[in-house]
């Protein structure tokens, strides 16, 4: 699944994302520390997964380019 970057609050680590479909989930700072993402700016596009409530982001990444050149 992804994801535009709708906010990011650089002091906390934490923020949301719209999906295509027009929702807004967001993140934690645990979850863009595990990322390995260093600054996130709005409508950056990401992959992410969200957990069994369908509005919490629970990973982070950015989908390089090649095969299996995941970013985060």
């Amino acid at each position: 699944m992804q994801g535009s970057v709708h906010t990011f609050d650089e002091q906390t680590g934490s923020g949301s994302l719209l999906l295509d479909d027009g929702l807004e989930v967001t993140f934690t700072a645990d979850v863009f520390g595990a990322s390995a993402l260093r600054h996130l700016r709005p409508g950056q596009r990401l992959s992410l997964t969200v957990g069994d409530g369908g509005r919490e982001v629970t990973r982070l990444w950015i989908v390089g380019i090649g095969d299996d050149q995941v970013i985060g």
